[in-house]
């Protein structure tokens, strides 16, 4: 371990821009199809081999073929959508339409996905997810105009909708010897599914199939399902008493997806979940016993600030509410926090609450009654009270694009409780009072800002047991800072600039190959381990380190071939309950 002061490394683009100046249109690809069946050569990725002329083009610059085309799309989907917006018209990530993308140009383009940048742009090509050929390919993918996806309404979803095993014939009580508590639900992006891995043995339990590169995991109130979403918007309801846990129901929600949540308030345990999706914009209302869709609403509409129409508003974090029968639904291109009153779903009453366009991902405060969301690409968190329904503030976090996940709530040693969150574009650890009646000058603020390892980082965590607090940084391009943790001690945070500890978790893995990025601290029940992610490229090993809170030193290190790119984890208690 190594004390030091934050530190940030710019990476230089190695390369210069080259500016294309005329539209590379879908027509391309469909004129290269509609050749191919008259002596087209498939080959041919310039328009001198194609033997036609764009005027403003030269006849070397790159085009796609139609094969190269679907490729790009899948691709597109998988490491790209989600910071770029399906119609690419950006959020977290920049805006990727042909305007920007023919003024950038092609071998800037290139350059960018091959070395990424530390304003959180992933290097793609330099951390070999990415091939030479697949970087070229993407560069010149991101030179045409993007296609839009089919709708996906309710005839489509129940079509998708599959009853493994009705409620009726499920297991009348427990009927394994996991801790389901102490469980905990680990993504393993690309292989489609989810381990079960115990938290008290650190064995897998289980490897379940679900969609595509599952973003999280969420537990019913009674702590028997486990229910995830993947990219794809698949959604699999897991049965954690069945011996082994298996799916039970799963439903599409869409075509790509990040979010699901379940009824949580008394007297509507388990009755109900809900999917938000990115694409098509819209929420879905599903039956919490079998995953059948219920209801449907899109969430296009006028942007909360301008008033102008948005065709993409994708549904980012939804938690429930501790407070009322409703869903917290966060819409991302609009700013609008939808609060769902799920009581009657029939006669559905929502609540609007213009907040700040680019929502995100976000938590509660300790209290659970004030919900904070990053709006990062505009580098400020919303504040709302879920017990009024009304947005408490909108405060400017003092660093570039914040990304808390759920955050972090401690006890500050001079300004009482705080929700922190960490910042993809810079090393910037900022904190906001969270305690209207103890510390009512400090509440709703950001009162501290310090420095973390650098650029990059998708997560901060802690726990109300813990002394310490978690900063990772997995999509810096710098291998050291991907591969280590920043861990603060919470009572130095007393100090203007406080210093951290520097955990080198890629090399306690001991995994030598590739460039393993370490993600998402999560403790385990009693909070006396923490657990991060060492994830790296799908053809090379993987890990979980498991670190002892007190000490800071390696307890545990979870190697298995079933363990393939895993990221995102969620213990079973601490996420039902809203611990972090």
């Amino acid at each position: 371990m190594e004390d030091r002061k934050a530190r940030q490394t710019p990476r230089l683009l190695a390369g210069t821009s080259m500016a294309l100046a005329a539209t590379m249109a879908l027509g391309l690809a469909g004129a290269a199809s509609a050749q191919s069946k008259s002596g087209y050569d498939p080959a041919a990725n310039t328009l001198e081999k194609l033997g036609v002329e764009v005027p403003g083009m030269k006849p070397t610059d790159p085009i796609m073929t139609a094969d190269e085309f679907a490729r790009a799309k899948e691709i597109f989907f998988e490491r790209c959508a989600g910071c770029h917006g399906v119609l690419r018209h950006g959020a977290t990530g920049p805006a990727l339409t042909t305007d920007v993308t023919h003024e950038l140009g092609f071998e800037g383009a290139h350059d960018f996905i091959t070395y990424g940048s530390p304003a959180g742009m992933p290097n793609w090509g330099t951390s070999g997810e990415l091939t030479p050929d697949e970087v070229n390919l993407m560069a010149r993918y991101v030179m045409v105009e993007p296609p839009q996806p089919p709708e996906f309404g309710m005839p489509k979803i129940r079509k998708s909708w599959h009853l493994f095993v009705k409620p009726a014939d499920r297991p009348t009580k427990k009927m394994n010897d996991i801790d389901i508590d102490n469980l905990f639900s680990v993504t393993l992006r690309d292989t489609g599914q989810v381990a079960l891995i115990d938290g008290n043995t650190y064995e897998i339990r289980a490897v379940i199939d679900t969609g595509y590169a599952v973003h999280i995991s969420r537990i019913s109130a009674s702590g028997r399902y486990l229910f995830v979403i993947g990219r794809d918007a698949k959604v699999n309801m897991i049965d954690l008493w069945m011996d082994p846990p298996q799916t039970v129901a799963e439903v599409k929600i869409g075509s790509e997806a990040r979010s699901v949540e379940t009824s949580k308030f008394p007297g509507f345990e388990d009755k109900y979940a809900i999917a938000g999706a990115y694409w098509p914009p819209q929420y879905v209302i599903m039956d919490g016993d079998t995953l059948e869709p219920l209801k449907v609403e899109s969430t296009r509409g006028m942007t909360e600030d301008e008033q102008v129409y948005h065709p993409e508003p994708r549904v980012a974090s939804i938690v429930a509410s501790h407070f009322k029968p409703e869903f917290v639904v966060n819409v991302k291109e609009t700013g609008k926090v939808l609060m769902i009153d799920y009581s009657d779903i029939t006669n559905l009453k929502v609540t609007e609450i213009p907040a700040e366009r680019f929502l995100h991902d976000g938590g509660f405060d300790r209290t659970g009654r004030y919900f904070l969301v990053a709006a990062n690409a505009r580098d400020k968190v919303a504040i709302v009270d879920t017990k009024e329904d009304k947005l408490v503030k909108v405060v400017e976090t003092g660093g570039v694009k914040p990304h808390p996940g759920r955050g972090a709530n401690i006890v500050h040693p001079t300004y009482g409780p705080v929700w922190v969150t960490s910042h993809l574009g810079d090393e910037t650890i900022s904190l906001i009072g969270t305690d209207p009646e103890g510390h009512p000058d400090q509440a709703w603020k950001v009162v501290q800002t310090f420095d973390g390892l650098g650029g990059g980082a998708l997560f901060v965590k802690s726990h109300p047991k813990s002394e310490h607090l978690y900063v990772d940084a997995p999509l810096n391009p710098d291998p050291e800072l991907s591969g280590s943790v920043a861990v603060f001690n919470i009572a130095d945070l007393a100090q203007d600039e406080p210093s951290f500890t520097t955990l080198p978790i890629a090399e306690w893995s001991g995994i030598e190959e590739g460039q393993p990025r370490v993600v998402q601290g999560e403790f385990n029940k009693d909070g006396s381990e923490i657990w991060f992610s060492v994830w790296n490229a799908k053809d090379k090993p993987s890990a979980i380190v498991v670190v002892d809170d007190k000490t800071l030193k390696l307890k545990h290190v979870i190697k298995d071939p079933r363990l393939v790119t895993p990221t995102g984890k969620f213990n079973v208690y601490n996420t039902r309950s809203d611990v972090y």
